[in-house]
């Protein structure tokens, strides 16, 4: 039998979607209120890689991710979710374009990179509340990697890269507080 043990917190991060990014500073803000200081900032990134967002956001998307220096707990990603739709309501805009921004949390750990979502599909685990896990990446011979499922922007080198800075950022602070036994 194998011994339950306690899985270790892990970065939250976030990726911003929008067609007006004099709103990331503010989108920032509202979400360091609720989990904690921002401690990376992507680049702001065009986000042309599907129009699928286009009728409800408008055209020349950009894309932003940020992480937070406190660690969470795995099972709270359902929470942060149902959070970010909560602020992409505060910041629609009617119904011609009814949403500012779009916010995609997921998390960082040794070895994968997870997103939360609203839709089911046959590669997700449901978690609570209509929310539902997403194992996007997995960390594997030294960097992300993706699944045969991954969205091809998430397969893009310049986002792995984000990813691996944020999985160091991550793995510096697990020694930090003594938790790094991850052979990853």
């Amino acid at each position: 039998m194998g011994q339950i043990r306690s899985h270790p917190p892990v970065k939250l991060i976030v990726g911003i979607i929008t067609a007006a990014p004099d709103l990331l500073s503010v989108v920032h803000q509202q979400l360091a209120e609720q989990f904690g200081q921002v401690d990376f900032v992507s680049d702001v990134l065009p986000f042309d890689y599907t129009t699928y967002y286009e009728a409800e956001m408008g055209k020349d998307l950009k894309r932003q991710f940020v992480s937070f220096g406190r660690l969470i707990p795995a099972e709270s990603l359902a929470f942060a979710k149902c959070f970010s739709n909560a602020v992409e309501c505060e910041f629609a805009k009617g119904d011609t374009a009814p949403r500012a921004v779009n916010l995609d949390p997921g998390y960082i750990s040794a070895a994968k990179l997870v997103l939360a979502s609203t839709k089911d599909h046959a590669h997700r685990i449901y978690l609570q509340g209509g929310i539902y896990a997403e194992i996007t990446l997995k960390f594997y011979r030294k960097t992300f990697q993706p699944w045969e499922w991954t969205y091809p922007d998430y397969r893009t080198p310049t986002y792995i890269d984000i990813f691996n800075h944020i999985r160091r950022i991550y793995m510096e602070q697990l020694r930090a507080i003594g938790l790094n036994s991850h052979p990853f």
